[in-house]
Parts: C-alpha cells; sequence; structure tokens
C-alpha cells in the first residue's frame, strides 16, 4: 500500500510542478485524488495544482476536476503541502476538504508558514478526518526549498550567478567605455532569463549598473511578472541613463542617504548589518527568493555571511590571465551540465533549513 501511496504523491509533484514560475510568494502544490473500490484498489478521479498567484489551490482545483461527486467519501486526497486553514486571498483549504465529505488526507509536508503550520492538519484531525503526513517529505519540501527557506530563516532564497573564464575571471580589466566580457552562449543566456522568471527580485551592486547598464528583465522566457530589480550602493548615485531608472520597471536602490520614490524607483536607506540588514528587509517586503548576478564584491560579502543557498557558475573556454576574479564558493556540487564548450555547475551550499 505505502509504494501505491507513493506513486499517488509523485503524480502530485508532478503536478506542483506545473505552476513553476507563477505561484510566488506561495508555494507549488499538487493534488491528486483517489477512490478506493471495496475491493481496495484505487483510481484517480481527480487531481490539480496551484496555477497563479491569488488563484485557487491545488486541493480546490482538484476537487473541482472530479466529475462524480459521491465518491469523495470513499477517496483520500494526496496532497504535496499541508492544506491552508486560513482566509488569505482564497478560503482554507483544509474546510473545504472536511465540507465534501473526504475521509482521509496524506500530506507531504508540513507548511511552515506561520499562519498554516500544523494547524490545518488539527482542523482536519478535529473533524474526524484521517491525516497522513510525511509521505516523500524530502520531495516535498525540496520542491518548494524557496519558500520553505524564506518562512523558515526569515530571509529569501538566495541564488547566486555568474559566467567565468576557464581560467576564473568573470570579466576583463576595461575602460568605462568598453563592453563587458560575453561569456555565456545563446543557449545559457536563454536558461539565465527563465531563472531569472523564477526569482521574485534580482540583486546586483551599483559596479554592475555602472560598468554594464543591464536591463535585468526577463525578455527571453514567458513570464507573468518582471522580478524586482534591486540595487545595492553607498552613495545612492547611479548614471542618470541607466537603464533601471529609465524604463519604467519597478526598481529598488539601497544606498546610506536618500529615501523616497522618484516614479516607480524606490531609494531605501541601508543599516550598518549591510546585506544581512538587506535580505531581512526583502523579506519583510514578500520577496522569497533573489537571483543575484553581481558584481564580485556583492556576491563575496554574501559567501562571506553564509548568506546564499545555490550558485549556478557558467564556466566559458575564454581564457583571461588577468581581470576580475571570479567569486570561490565552497558547497555540493550537484549538477554539472555541457552546453556547448561551456559547462554549468550548480552548487549548494550544504545547510537546509529543515
Amino acid at each position: 500500500m505505502m509504494k501505491t501511496e507513493e506513486k499517488y504523491m509523485r503524480r502530485a509533484l508532478q503536478l506542483a510542478k506545473l505552476g513553476a514560475g507563477n505561484v510566488s510568494p506561495n508555494p507549488m502544490v499538487g493534488a491528486v485524488i483517489v477512490h478506493y473500490g471495496e475491493d481496495g484498489e484505487g483510481q484517480i478521479i481527480g487531481e490539480g495544482y496551484h496555477r497563479h498567484i491569488g488563484e485557487g489551490h491545488a486541493e480546490v482545483n482538484a476537487i473541482a476536476s472530479v466529475k462524480r461527486r459521491n465518491l469523495l467519501c470513499d477517496s483520500t486526497i494526496y496532497v504535496t503541502l499541508e492544506p491552508c486553514s486560513h482566509y488569505g486571498k482564497t478560503p482554507p483549504c483544509a474546510k473545504l476538504i472536511i465540507e465534501t465529505g473526504i475521509p482521509r488526507v496524506v500530506v507531504g509536508s508540513i507548511d511552515p508558514f506561520a499562519k498554516v503550520s500544523g494547524r490545518g492538519i488539527s482542523m482536519l484531525r478535529e473533524a474526524g478526518v484521517e491525516v497522513v503526513t510525511g509521505m516523500l517529505e524530502a520531495e516535498c519540501m525540496a520542491l518548494n526549498a524557496r519558500f520553505m527557506t524564506a518562512n523558515m530563516l526569515h530571509r529569501p532564497y538566495v541564488q547566486l550567478k555568474w559566467a567565468q573564464s576557464s581560467d576564473g575571471f568573470i570579466d576583463v580589466k576595461r575602460g568605462a567605455d568598453e563592453a563587458p566580457l560575453r561569456i555565456s552562449t545563446p543557449l545559457t543566456g536563454m536558461w539565465m532569463h527563465r531563472e531569472r522568471g523564477m526569482a521574485d527580485a534580482i540583486l546586483v551592486g551599483a559596479g554592475t549598473v555602472r560598468s554594464d547598464n543591464p536591463s535585468l528583465t526577463v525578455r527571453q522566457w514567458p513570464c507573468w511578472r518582471q522580478p524586482l530589480r534591486v540595487v545595492v550602493t553607498l552613495s545612492g548615485n547611479l548614471p542618470a541613463e541607466s537603464k533601471i531608472l529609465t524604463d519604467g520597471g519597478d526598481t529598488l536602490i539601497y544606498n546610506r542617504t536618500r529615501e523616497g520614490h522618484d516614479g516607480k524607483v524606490e531609494y531605501a536607506k541601508i543599516a550598518d548589518e549591510g546585506l544581512q540588514w538587506v535580505m531581512t528587509d526583502l523579506y519583510r517586503r514578500g520577496i522569497t527568493s533573489v537571483m543575484v548576478e553581481g558584481g564580485a564584491t556583492v556576491v563575496n560579502e554574501l559567501i562571506e555571511h553564509g548568506l546564499w543557498d545555490e550558485a549556478r557558475i557558467e564556466i566559458g573556454k575564454n581564457v583571461i590571465k588577468e581581470g576580475v576574479k571570479a567569486p570561490i564558493v565552497k558547497g555540493k556540487e550537484i549538477k554539472r551540465e555541457k552546453h556547448g564548450e561551456n559547462e554549468v555547475l550548480h552548487i549548494v551550499s550544504g545547510v537546509k533549513c529543515w
């Protein structure tokens, strides 16, 4: 029976992943409803996942997909994350499960969000619903590593990203009018835009803005909303023609001298704690994940303070011999992929909050 139930939870995980990039700051969640006949054989009668922030949760969509509602009283719902118990943008899913008469719920992982954690399960059990927890728990939690990290550490999930030459440099020494070194390929560039679309915010230092004048937008991948652009600078002074100041997108600039708004650009004073304070403040603003794209000073400070969760490093064939040294990060390499002549390393910090 356990192996059979794991099959249904794996299907729920497959469904949950379909919400990637569309549900943040909510978690990705999938649900499968299985009817068990008198012979004990199970048949899937409903499926659903959280499709978009503000819309129905996985349980709501799964229940809505069931055509023969009379079968629910002999069914089990498999859900990757604890059903919610509070009124947010939608009513409580635990309440809906109770009202529909589903007698048994199998949960992958407990929700760390303070308004839910354990309460959804308690609500179900108090109503006489059988609840089983911990089914494929590690996989269910890993699916929502960003959500879990943010709600348990009270800071965003931090993804570091950079491209470096084969001899360990991220750029050549260049003048203000010289273009940055091109290491990424068109394919890895497209992948980078996909990763941007998964993040709530993109963070860079002032040096990157001054030297590269980046847009920090998602352009090569479908995206329902642009991530917040975040810049950390001591002076608060950036070139007036910078794209992030002139293109009308949302931008947040942490600095030590200025506060207030200038159109869609917000200036916020940074506290003495530096990037540690920045990450806490971003969490307070509802940011659950940050993609850090440079420069070396910002990335090295985050590494030094242990404020990172994963790093994706692209290594090109270039040989520079002299330039801006790439950051050095120590963690657990979990993947190494070949993209043409370039390699992409995926490294995690190895420190989990669960």
